[in-house]
């Protein structure tokens, strides 16, 4: 899963930085940091998963202590795609945001968080940024 996100990212950081050459839009830029702070592999017993027809053999595992932290952002004057997130994990637990621009010229904000005891929770906010209109002198 990690590293279909990863990839995910590189492929929206190459193709948005292909805009941005319109020198009357300004240029568009993206950019993205991981940090890997997994633990090293532990030896894990599992007892009744072997192979011996009867279930009753063990079977040796590794698990490592999921722990990471990403953010990307991406911001395209010429197409108009302004986004960004950031999410950490650390064991069963994740935490993170992300902002957009939609369309309407609406910014969605979602904080999100979650573990394996509440579940998956999130808070999404909308804001708009309204112009105001010129004033013409006569």
């Amino acid at each position: 899963m990690f590293s279909k996100i990863v990839c995910l990212l590189g492929v929206v950081a190459v193709a948005t930085a292909q805009y941005g050459h319109d020198q009357s839009h300004g240029h568009a830029f993206s950019s993205q940091h991981i940090s890997r702070h997994d633990g090293p592999a532990q030896v894990v017993h599992v007892k009744g998963h072997g192979h011996d027809g009867h279930g009753h053999e063990d079977h040796i595992d590794y698990y490592a202590h999921p722990k990471y932290e990403f953010e990307y952002k991406v911001s395209d004057p010429h197409t108009g795609d302004h986004k960004s997130q950031h999410e950490s994990r650390d064991g069963d637990v994740v935490k993170g945001y992300y902002s957009l621009h939609q369309p309407d010229g609406s910014i969605r904000h979602v904080d999100y968080h979650g573990d394996k005891h509440s579940g998956f929770h999130a808070t999404v906010k909308h804001s708009t940024h309204h112009i105001a209109p010129e004033k013409h002198h006569q």
